[in-house]
């Protein structure tokens, strides 16, 4: 689906993603990341990707989840104690601490859901196949490396299903030896592939001169505009960062969760930073409806 933000230049659009990312994991306040978590899953769902982001969903409250659960297990600093589990105190501070890195995981892990789709792999190697071009390849190809091979497992279970090869019938042994079957063949089947790509690559001289891109982006006004908006936003933040606004101090003692003087204005430019893509969008349907 396009959208405003995805026309956007790739400057423009990774500078977006990268404050994005970096400000997850800097600014640990429950309020900042749960805005953030918010903000990027209301871009997600502008842009034409709820569908896939409930398909992901599960899995990464499930990562999420899970570093909730253990760190109040593992750790147990903190002078509120909520309760002892197996002899072992279960603080307040623990399960907080807990929950914020679940929110910053998954603020994380959901803007890259969105950056895959508006940085594309051609945005990705026009922005670094230059400076490093087989770092920048090597990252573009693990990008798509999980996705690739959750398509080809689904294609060779669904073959294999025709032979009787199944892991969800049978025995424990049967379901485990049909299992590594299904591995082995997408092993074999990507290290094949592999191989085939990098004599391709070496046929056609990959590496052997500077890199050209068949796709040029220019810069015009809007992007200018874009990216030194960013750029003034982010700064505040950094600042405000600086200052110890949007960062929590859990250990060793719990301080309030209310905003100090000043950390409202840091927060706001937060936000305005965070909604950047949804503004693009709202400024550019309303465009279109002007002249219907």
């Amino acid at each position: 689906m396009n959208n405003a933000f995805s026309f956007i230049h790739p400057v423009t659009s990774f500078s977006y993603y990268a404050g994005v990312i970096t400000f997850s994991m800097l600014l640990f306040h429950p309020i900042f990341l749960m805005t953030s978590l918010a903000a990027i899953t209301a871009i997600i769902v502008i842009h034409g990707e709820g569908k896939r982001l409930l398909k992901l969903l599960p899995y990464y409250v499930l990562m999420g989840g899970s570093v909730a659960v253990l760190n109040p297990l593992f750790s147990h600093r903190g002078r509120h104690i909520l309760f002892y589990f197996m002899d072992q105190p279960i603080t307040l501070e623990a399960i907080l601490y807990g929950v914020t890195m679940m929110l910053s995981l998954l603020c994380i892990l959901l803007a890259f859901v969105s950056f895959q789709q508006i940085v594309t792999t051609d945005k990705w190697m026009y922005l670094f196949s230059r400076v490093a071009p087989r770092t920048s390849l090597l990252t573009s190809m693990s990008i798509r490396f999980v996705p690739l091979f959750l398509r080809r497992l689904e294609q060779i279970t669904t073959v294999q299903r025709m032979k009787g090869v199944s892991i969800h019938e049978g025995s424990l042994k049967k379901r485990s030896k049909d299992g590594m079957l299904l591995v082995r063949v997408l092993l074999t089947w990507s290290l094949e592939e592999a191989l085939q790509t990098a004599d391709s690559m070496k046929a056609r001289g990959y590496g052997a001169a500077k890199r050209s891109s068949y796709v040029i982006h220019r810069m015009d006004q809007r992007d200018w505009y874009v990216l030194g908006f960013l750029i003034v936003l982010g700064t505040a933040c950094v600042w405000g960062w600086m200052q110890g606004f949007g960062v929590l101090t859990i250990y060793p003692r719990l301080e309030s969760i209310d905003f100090r003087r000043g950390e409202g204005i840091s927060f706001a430019c937060y936000c305005a930073f965070l909604l950047t893509p949804a503004v693009l969008e709202g400024m550019e349907r309303r465009t279109w409806k002007s002249f219907e």
